[in-house]
């Protein structure tokens, strides 16, 4: 295993629903966040604004990222129709790049099988063109897990406390079949397995330069 470390202090999260960034990198937020206090974070969510769900999307950051500069904007593209919406997702996106440089962007996967979440991640390199971008996986009905080429091995601690916040954070949700304790974690495990470490989350990357002369 090759593992490659460098301090982030600043993240870019985005999503295409409330709740896609607590579920596919929850535990690695929490990670960075206790690694690099007062790193900052600009979260931006496609749709649920002027929602209940924007509100627990809100509180759900603040607690899936401790100690850290936060600024979170969710906007208002109907669930499940961000094709026809496009112009305004974009321009929701370009407004974001306008004002952020980040080290790090943790967005959806651009295989996804959700329209919404593989949208959004073909916008990224479009308007973020020189960024390293970690593509998260979201478990679904959909069957399309994949074969990760990237990990952030998570501490058991922070394995439970992302399920514990994920449950805790979006009363919304608890009502869907797949949303649960065993789901999350065992997930987690499988990942883990992947790592050699006991929890993890996995991440796609399609482009990486490294620097190794430093």
């Amino acid at each position: 295993m090759i593992a490659l470390g460098a301090q982030v202090r600043s993240v870019v999260v985005l999503g295409a629903h409330c709740d896609d960034i607590a579920i596919g990198a929850g535990g690695t937020l929490l990670t960075m966040c206790e690694a690099n206090p007062g790193i900052r974070v600009d979260a931006l969510v496609l749709s649920g604004g002027g929602t209940d769900r924007e509100d627990e999307e809100n509180a759900a950051l603040r607690a899936f990222c401790p100690g850290a500069d936060l600024d979170v904007t969710v906007h208002k593209v109907p669930d499940g129709r961000l094709p026809a919406h496009w112009d305004e997702a974009k321009s929701a996106l370009e407004d974001l790049r306008a004002r952020t440089d980040p080290d790090l962007i943790l967005a959806p996967r651009t295989d996804d099988a959700h329209q919404d979440h593989r949208g959004l991640a073909t916008m990224v390199p479009t308007a973020y063109r020189n960024h390293l971008v970690l593509g998260y996986e979201i478990v679904k009905w959909d069957g399309d897990l994949g074969r990760p080429n990237a990990y952030q091995p998570l501490t058991a601690g922070n394995a439970e406390k992302k399920v514990s916040l994920l449950q805790q954070h979006y009363a919304s949700q608890r009502h869907r079949p797949w949303y649960d304790k065993e789901a999350f974690l065992g997930l987690a495990r499988i990942r883990g397995i992947e790592c050699h470490a006991q929890y993890a989350e996995a991440f796609y990357v399609g482009k990486m330069t490294f620097g190794l002369e430093g």
